[in-house]
């Protein structure tokens, strides 16, 4: 019999960044209480949950201590340490399992999986020490990239490889950590599939979102993506096939590359909600983080359907100042802090859903605010 967790209950949430405070506010908007655990006093989900526990994530005492104050346990994010998701599961109630996170913690397993479900992904091969790296790049050619197995976000821990010139680069990160090669996928867009899967197995699939990184870093997502309804359709189709093959219970973020013949390639998962699916909170009619908390504690999942063409914008720490200015500006538009205590550079310090009839009216909103020239100026010609 499945378990259903009902509002009033204690929802525990392992990890408390941006993503574990945001799924931290669906989940109070619907009646539960929240413990987070966090190495980290007075984190961002900390401060919107009921009960706060300081310990690393690594710490099975608190793991414990979490589960025994908690009905349902879920996390915010991947690396977290194994034993500790093994004993939560045998001991506690963690309906996402700990396999799948388990997968998607390395890539050369995650891509194994991906092609295990039928579904196209760039070519690639294990590069386990540094003298593998050469025969690997004989084998896909230029260019490729070279990224470590486990760990790494935003670009760090990966090298492209372009030419000869570059080989020293990706030789010294070989040297560091086991890596994977992959082939360059001449991508015209990337986009991003957000699905979500709950207890009972009912599946419901979001708006494809349109990205665009500037410095790998998450700069902008667009919806609908500027793509074919053809393209958009195989984007969704690859998404739920995903979520039935690998046994999804909660959210899954699925990045693929869009090319200019009409193929789709999947690039990476991420088993949680994810970035590029901040713009659901405000523009469809349920967000990836209420429902990501309806399908842990196995109740109906909400309807996905677009609302309003939307761009979501991250703000960074060199760009909370001009936010701040501009707050009075921000007609039409959804600011959203994460309550970081510090604006570091590059650091993602919350996001701006702009909504409107149409994606490039919503873009040139954006741009009139002048909080992002710097990184428009990067973007220029390329959009």
């Amino acid at each position: 019999m499945t378990r259903i967790i009902l509002p009033g209950k204690t929802i525990g949430i392992i990890g408390g960044g941006q993503l574990g405070r945001m799924m931290a506010l669906a989940a109070k908007e619907m009646g539960y209480k929240i413990a987070v655990l966090d190495p980290a006093k007075h984190s961002p989900c900390a401060q919107v949950a009921d009960i706060e526990i300081v310990a690393s994530y690594d710490d099975l005492k608190a793991i414990q201590h979490l589960a025994e104050i908690s009905d349902v346990v879920t996390y915010e994010f991947e690396n977290i340490d194994y034993r500790c998701l093994q004993w939560l599961e045998k001991h506690a109630y963690l309906p996402q399992g700990s396999q799948l996170l388990n997968k998607t913690q390395n890539r050369f397993t995650e891509k194994n999986a991906i092609v295990k479900a039928g579904l196209p992904v760039a070519p690639y091969r294990l590069v386990k020490k540094q003298d593998e790296l050469l025969e690997a790049i004989t084998e896909l050619s230029f260019p490729c990239v070279l990224k470590t197995t486990t760990g790494g976000y935003d670009g760090k821990g990966q090298v492209v490889l372009r030419s000869e010139t570059d080989v020293v680069r990706a030789r010294e990160l070989a040297s560091q950590a086991e890596c994977i090669l992959e082939k360059w996928v001449p991508f015209e867009k990337e986009i991003s599939v957000i699905v979500t899967r709950s207890v009972s197995g009912e599946t419901k699939v979001f708006p494809v979102a349109e990205n665009i990184h500037v410095n790998n870093i998450l700069h902008e997502s667009i919806v609908p993506a500027r793509i074919s309804e053809e393209l958009s359709q195989k984007g969704i189709e690859y998404a739920q096939v995903l979520a039935d093959e690998l046994q999804l219970v909660g959210t899954l973020a699925v990045e693929m590359f869009a090319t200019a013949d009409g193929e789709i390639y999947i690039n990476e998962l991420a088993p949680r909600p994810h970035n590029s699916g901040h713009y659901t909170i405000d523009a469809c009619e349920t967000s990836q983080f209420g429902q990501h908390i309806r399908a842990i504690c196995n109740l109906p999942l909400g309807e996905t359907n677009l609302l309003k063409p939307v761009v979501m914008v991250n703000i960074l720490g060199e760009h909370i100042e001009g936010v701040l200015k501009q707050v009075n500006r921000l007609t039409g538009c959804y600011l959203h802090l994460y309550g970081k205590e510090e604006a570091k550079l590059q650091r993602k310090m919350g996001h701006v859903n702009i909504l409107n009839e149409n994606v490039e009216d919503a873009l040139d909103k954006a741009q009139e605010l002048h909080i992002w020239d710097h990184q428009e100026q990067l973007l220029e010609g390329k959009r």
